[in-house]
């Protein structure tokens, strides 16, 4: 039998039962049991990072299966030879959900009512923006951006895609155009959704020539990575008040309570919650019962990025 390791009983329970396989939990706050018979570890989705050098502890270790998309930072510390898969197609709904949530609640000025009902005040009605006959800019249309397109669609919005290169597009969108277009594409847009990974291409994507290209008013919703946003140049921008913001993601993160975003106007904040939803599990319960499945009986995997 070959050990693996899950990050907890439940996800022992919610896996079952794998020919071939033996599941094992191991959350990675100390040194594993049976190091020597271990050969594939499925880190714990919150808080991993500062336990992953404990991946150097399994001295046969062949593949990493995690529970997020992103996996920056586990390259640094992944041993030589061991496969990486990531858990694209996990999170697509719950994520998606909330990109569409932060364009809404923010377009609609739901902080401002928050504020209005612990102050029991009724405010006066106004005109807010709608998300209807906007033009949508998703910028990064893997297999999230694609699920925040096609819950997009049903608003009456204009939706352009972005990806690193140009391609040709699908059922959501005429075609998906390359990073290199931003320039051109970011002044005609209202709504600018980020959901790119966190690589040195990306690093500080959105920066001070980025933001300026947006126009007066526009909304920027990060739901990728605090690492993509200049967040001094966000500052200033929002400041100053010409763009809003809607944030699942910061840097740093957390965000210290002396922050300059926390009170800057029109900036909508939630804690990197985009994947943390009653849809997470059953979805990676699911991936992780076809991965193992795969890798017990030798069949190619899925999701690999190394």
């Amino acid at each position: 039998m070959t050990l693996v390791t899950l990050p907890g009983r439940e996800w022992v329970q919610a896996v079952g039962p794998i020919s071939g396989l033996e599941l094992a939990v191991w959350e990675m706050d100390g040194p594993p049991d049976r190091a020597d018979e271990v050969r594939v570890v499925v880190p714990p989705y919150v808080g991993a990072g500062p336990r992953l050098g404990r991946l150097a502890e399994v001295p046969h270790l062949e593949l990493v299966q995690l529970l997020t998309a992103g996996y920056d930072d586990v390259l640094s510390v992944l041993p030589d030879g061991v496969q990486l898969a990531n858990a694209t197609g996990v999170h697509d709904a719950s994520t998606a959900e909330l990109a569409v949530a932060l364009t809404l609640a923010s377009l609609r000025d739901f902080p401002d009512f928050f504020a209005a009902q612990r102050d029991r005040t009724w405010l006066p009605s106004v005109f807010h923006h709608a998300l209807a006959d906007k033009r949508v800019l998703v910028l990064g249309y893997g297999s999230i951006g694609r699920a925040v397109a096609a819950r997009l669609t049903p608003f009456e919005v204009q939706v352009t895609a972005v990806a690193s290169r140009a391609r040709a597009g699908d059922d959501l969108v005429r075609s998906v155009h390359g990073v290199d277009e931003l320039p051109v594409l970011l002044p005609d847009h209202d709504v600018v959704i980020v959901i790119v990974p966190l690589s040195e291409h990306t690093a500080g994507l959105v920066d001070d020539a980025f933001l300026a290209a947006m126009p007066d008013g526009a909304l920027l919703v990060n739901v990728a990575r605090g690492g993509v946003v200049d967040t001094d140049a966000l500052v200033r921008h929002a400041q100053a008040g010409r763009i809003r913001a809607a944030l699942d993601v910061t840097d740093p993160e957390p965000l210290p309570g002396d922050h300059p975003l926390w009170v800057t106007p029109n900036v909508l904040i939630t804690p990197h919650v985009g994947g943390t939803s009653t849809a997470f599990m059953p979805r990676a319960a699911r991936l992780l019962q076809d991965q193992l499945g795969a890798y017990a009986a030798g069949r190619p995997l899925r999701n690999l990025v190394t």
